[in-house]
């Protein structure tokens, strides 16, 4: 029976796993909770391929505990009945550790199932989860589990792994590997942190490798082929793609115009305009605003013209507007005051429009000025002082001028005015 590589050489121990230093490193404080044997329930928050499963399959073989292992995907109430049917018996003399893939995918009566025996001891639960546990994980099972996050495994942390499976490989095929210089850290760069792919890769290059006699050649060209996209982590419903968003905004709005390049070749390459061209609009407003009012209209252009371009000439427009916001100047004045002014109104506090600046439906008679409405336009500057807001926000302020050229522009002109 076929086994993949992945499988076949999956780490044993603990110090064979690659990557996870900050909670599997000598001291890690997961390292040293498996190591005192006694194993509360857990949940595992991370990429896959990351080796959440492997850890799980560690403990259960130091712990002597029965493992039983479910995906959430496929699984349902009666897989778990199952799991706690053979508790209590000689099949599971020191209970069950139940590793439980996709968690996220359980609803909450399905949860909730597992709860008196998690409580009881009897069973011991492992989840996994890609997602954000507390978006994803009902409370019950969060306030009974310890939460730790597996994190992308880096390059330089897959190139021993790559390196032992090249060696695997050639030891159960009785070949010698000729590598090419760049294979290897092709495969380590295009795993995109997912040592399982890495490893299915070395694989692929040794099924589809130019044999002479005992010897394989590994070309980079094939690594190139077997690692084609896979770096990209990319759900449009998940945490990667708002994780890409996020960091998208926070660079141009740090002004690092290179890494807000970098956040948006990741959504173009995963085929997505429609998200950056929506958050661009959003940065021009929200972080660049007033200082320089212009953006918007420009972004607004680049946006119109990747949607009628599409990929992969989108690409040219979008890079535009990334530079030309993460470039510009600053202000967040306008957001932070529409905020204000809306938390005012959530709370309740809006109170009667003044008399002066209600509609009258006869404007033409000239009745709003018995209103006692003074008309800007008839006065100097076109302006001339009057309340605006309701009585009960008389004194608010929710705008303030940001510390901009265009902004302490506009201020000192108001004050000169005003």
């Amino acid at each position: 029976m076929y086994r993949p590589l992945a499988d076949e050489i999956r780490p044993i121990s603990l110090d064979e796993i690659v990557g996870q230093e900050h909670i599997l490193g000598k001291n890690g404080l997961l390292r040293r909770i498996i190591e005192s044997g006694r194993i509360p329930n857990m949940i595992f928050y991370g990429p896959s391929g990351t080796g959440k499963t492997t850890v799980a399959r560690i403990i259960a073989q130091q712990t002597k505990r029965t493992l039983r292992r479910l995906n959430a995907t496929t699984a349902g109430i009666s897989d778990i009945k199952a799991i706690i049917d053979e508790l209590d018996t000689l099949m599971t003399p020191e209970g069950v550790l139940l590793y439980l893939d996709e968690i996220q995918y359980f609803n909450k009566k399905q949860q909730q199932s597992l709860l008196e025996f998690i409580e009881n001891g009897k069973i011991t639960l492992i989840a996994s989860t890609t997602e954000n546990p507390y978006f994803y994980v009902f409370n019950a099972i969060l306030s009974r589990s310890t939460i730790f996050e597996f994190k992308q495994i880096t390059a330089r942390e897959a190139i021993p792994a790559i390196r032992r499976a090249i060696n695997y490989m050639e030891k159960r095929e009785g070949l010698e590997a000729r590598i090419e210089p760049e294979v290897i850290d092709r495969i380590a760069y295009g795993c995109g942190g997912d040592l399982r792919k890495a490893i299915n890769a070395v694989e692929l290059l040794f099924s589809a490798g130019k044999r002479e006699g005992k010897t394989i050649h590994l070309t980079a060209e094939d690594a190139e082929s077997v690692a084609q996209r896979s770096a990209m982590r990319y759900d449009r419903d998940g945490d990667a793609h708002y994780d890409i968003l996020s960091a998208l905004q926070k660079s141009i709005r740090g002004s690092d115009p290179d890494a807000g390049l970098h956040y948006l070749a990741r959504l173009l390459e995963a085929g997505d305009i429609i998200s950056p061209c929506r958050r661009l609009l959003v940065i021009a407003s929200e972080d660049i605003g007033l200082a320089y009012p212009q953006a918007i209209s420009i972004v607004k252009a680049c946006v119109d013209s990747a949607m009628q371009l599409g990929l992969p000439e989108a690409r040219i427009p979008l890079a535009q507007a990334v530079i030309l916001l993460a470039t510009t100047p600053k202000s967040n004045s306008a957001y932070k005051a529409i905020n204000q002014a809306m938390a005012d109104v959530r709370a309740g506090k809006t109170g009667d429009i003044p008399r002066h600046l209600q509609n009258v439906h006869a404007d033409s008679t000239g009745l709003e000025r018995k209103q006692g409405y003074e008309y800007p336009h008839d006065y100097p500057n076109h302006y001339v002082p009057q309340q605006y807001l309701p009585d009960e926000l008389k004194n608010v302020r929710y705008y303030e001028y940001g510390d901009n050229k265009t902004e302490q522009a506009a201020k000192r002109y108001w004050e000169d005015i005003k």
